[in-house]
């Protein structure tokens, strides 16, 4: 029976291999760890890793079928993949993968003398290959030679005695066969080695699978004694507990954790902490419960009386730790303990650190935040709504809103409170009218408290209050948040003539902000209304002052061209660049001429030849290099080579100049370097000038050369 149950656990081994191989790979990048974490100069996202590998991705190259009809061809098709896998390592000889695809070749055709060959050479050349070992005993157990197996084992557990998971594929191959002798040979043999802490641990389980609880006890003493420290320790216990079912030698070894481990193991949180679990999993609170006060009283928690000192020699984790622990005594308490004493442990002594900070500055919001949340996880509505109550009393002393932005969440946070923790909607009701009532509206106002407000009403069903709230806070701070979240509402209801409304009253407030205009038509758009946003776009190109006027005039013309309203769509594009004469609008107006509702590309042309010829007598260099590069890419992509040509011709070069920097005083400052760019035609109209200037100093010295003859001729 043991050598069929080794039999199904050698078929079911594929998965434990595969851990063995992602063990080895781990444990060899772990010295090549990056120890700089900082981010990289040049970030790269994952779709172009994605693009990179699906673009360097080589085809999958199907080799054909080999159709095999007697022996002999059979005989010449080993003959030719064995010279090509000879081939293969006779290039790359340290190469193991090699050798294991060849072994496994002569292992799927049954040749295993031949592939036990091949292991064997393999080993010749690099005998420290854990993972080659690992292979070769695999292909021993996969084929059911289990003393070929055990010889590889051995040799490789000789050789390389360091490396763990040969030592667990032997034993686990010993206990799969049910030669539980041998497997403790194994065992024994692996712990001369003092292997790591899962070691013992694999040993222990083992003697625990196996029936020999005495003997599991005797393995696990000897890790305590191998590894003394606090983390054995709990390691022992655990065991004693969970698996050995000895609740009293679990508890004698968290008693010797404590009394005879060096203070620095002793007095880790994490000792108490499981020391105290244990306790109360037992059913013994009270002793769980002096545990912790004498870990409270020893590590100094939740009092803070350690000093900095002490606080800076703790490592993060053991601050961590202890943090835990209190709060395991802290849910132990409330559990186990009554009202009094959870009242003591956790609010007692932060209340009075919150109410000292307090007294001294009752203008400290954030300590009022806190001590607030205090008593509210301590469950008293009472004590919160008290706290909340003495809070709001200390109003800024300023009128300034910036000193009024942290207070007014004083108030939010009580809302918040009595509606979602207390479930008295009508008190948070009366929070916001209080909170409303206070803020002093003629000087500053917040749309965030009456759009809170009014959202209470909305989810008390009362719909009529909180329109009548929205239209207050419009007439008292019209601001575009309350315009935009009262509009919002309306649409939800779908009330358009109530959202026409707010928008005249929005557009007749903020008559410079182009998102009102905006919104306003995309909601006519929306409703098939294309005459009444038209009418509005032209009533918002109309103002004389806008925040965003490229925004209201891009919306206006997309409107134009998602009704096909090609005509419209151009005439706008004409008012633009008669009004702004910007490059990016002749341009735009370009690129539209060539897409499906325009002119086509001679269109196009015509109108990029007009915006070259104004920026060329306004002399705008760089709006010009943007129109002409634009005007390459549509004859790239529209056009054709002899277009492309003379754009191309037209390109300027880029040329170093100088220029004298000056202050504000018109005090020179040096002379500084800058880019200019050099366009031919501007080259052709130069050298006109330079010929022009030329002919002119030549005239003129003929012009002295005859005056010097005529005044010879009179001295004569």
């Amino acid at each position: 029976m043991s050598f069929k149950l080794f039999l199904a656990a050698c078929h079911k081994s594929i998965f434990y291999s595969e851990l063995c191989i992602h063990y080895i790979h781990i444990t060899m990048s772990r010295s090549n760890q990056v120890k700089n974490r900082a981010a990289a100069s040049i970030q790269i996202t994952s779709e172009q890793i994605v693009r990179e590998a699906s673009d360097r991705q080589q085809d999958v190259v199907v080799e054909p079928v080999v159709k095999i009809h007697d022996r002999e061809e059979y005989q010449a098709h080993l003959s030719e993949r064995r010279k090509h896998y000879e081939d293969n390592i006779r290039y790359r000889r340290e190469d193991m993968g090699n050798w294991v695809k060849y072994a496994r070749f002569e292992e799927d055709n049954k040749e295993f003398e031949r592939a036990r060959s091949v292991f064997e050479r393999a080993l010749e050349v690099d005998h420290r290959s854990s993972e080659l070992w690992l292979r070769y005993a695999e292909f021993e157990m996969r084929n059911e030679f289990v003393n070929h197996a055990r010889n590889i084992l051995d040799r490789a557990v000789q050789i390389l005695p360091r490396v763990d998971f040969l030592w667990y594929k032997y034993v686990f191959l010993e206990e799969m066969v049910g030669d539980i002798p041998k497997c403790r040979t194994v065992f024994e043999r692996w712990m001369q080695w003092n292997p790591d802490d899962n070691a013992y641990l694999s040993y222990t389980r083992f003697e625990t699978r196996c029936g020999h609880l005495d003997r599991a006890e005797v393995v696990m003493r000897r890790y305590v004694n191998t590894y003394t420290s606090a983390r054995a320790m709990l390691r022992f216990a655990k065991w004693a507990e969970f698996e050995a079912m000895n609740v009293s030698l679990a508890r004698q070894i968290f008693e010797s954790c404590l009394s005879e481990l060096e203070p620095e193991e002793s007095r880790q949180a994490r000792v108490f902490k499981q020391f105290a679990s244990f306790e109360e999993r037992q059913g013994e609170p009270e002793r769980a419960r002096i545990l912790y006060k004498h870990a409270v009283k020893l590590l100094k928690l939740g009092d803070g009386q350690m000093s900095m000192d002490e606080r800076a020699e703790l490592s993060e984790h053991e601050k961590s730790k202890r943090e835990d622990l209190y709060k395991s005594y802290v849910a132990f308490e409330k559990k186990h303990g009554d009202r009094e004493i959870i009242e003591d442990v956790i609010l007692s002594k932060q209340r009075a650190q919150y109410k000292a900070v307090l007294n001294d500055n009752p203008y400290d919001y954030d300590t009022w935040f806190d001590l607030a949340k205090v008593e509210e996880e301590r469950g008293d509505f009472d004590s919160v709504r008290a706290t909340y109550s003495r809070a709001v009393l200390n109003m800024p002393l300023s009128d300034q809103k910036e000193h009024w932005k942290r207070y007014i969440y004083l108030w939010i946070f009580l809302a918040v409170f009595e509606e979602v923790v207390a479930h008295n909607s009508e008190a948070a009701t009366k929070v916001y009218a209080q909170c409303l009532a206070t803020i002093p509206h003629n000087s500053f106002s917040f749309a965030k408290i009456w759009v809170l407000a009014a959202k209470l009403f909305v989810r008390r069903r009362d719909l009529a209050a909180a329109r009548k709230l929205l239209g207050r806070a419009i007439g008292l701070c019209a601001k575009e948040k309350i315009f935009t979240e009262y509009i919002a509402l309306e649409l939800a209801l779908g009330e358009i003539d109530r959202c026409r409304m707010l928008y005249g009253n929005y557009i007749k407030s903020f008559a410079h902000v182009c998102k009102a205009w905006t919104s306003y038509a995309n909601l006519e758009q929306s409703l098939g209304e294309t005459d009444r946003a038209r009418s509005i776009y032209e009533l918002a190109i109309a103002q004389t002052s806008l925040d965003m006027p490229e925004l209201l005039w891009k919306c206006y013309i997309d409107f134009e061209i998602e009704e096909k309203e090609a005509e419209k769509a151009r005439s706008l594009f004409q008012r633009l660049i008669e009004t702004t004469g910007h490059v990016k609008a002749w341009i735009s107006f370009a690129q539209f001429e060539t897409s499906p509702l325009g002119r086509g590309i001679k269109s196009a042309r015509e109108e990029f030849i007009k915006a070259y010829e104004q920026l060329k007598r306004e002399n705008l260099s760089e709006e010009r290099v943007l129109l002409l590069d634009a005007w390459r890419v549509m004859e790239k992509s529209h056009g054709d080579t002899e277009h492309l040509s003379i754009v191309e011709a037209k390109m300027p070069r880029r040329i170093k100049r100088k220029r004298m920097q000056e202050n504000e005083q018109g005090i020179d400052l040096g002379w500084e370097e800058y880019f200019d760019y050099q366009f031919p035609d501007d080259e052709t109209a130069t050298a006109g000038n330079f010929k022009i200037l030329e002919m002119a100093a030549k005239w003129k010295a003929q012009q002295m050369e005859a005056v010097d003859s005529d005044s010879n001729d009179d001295d004569d």
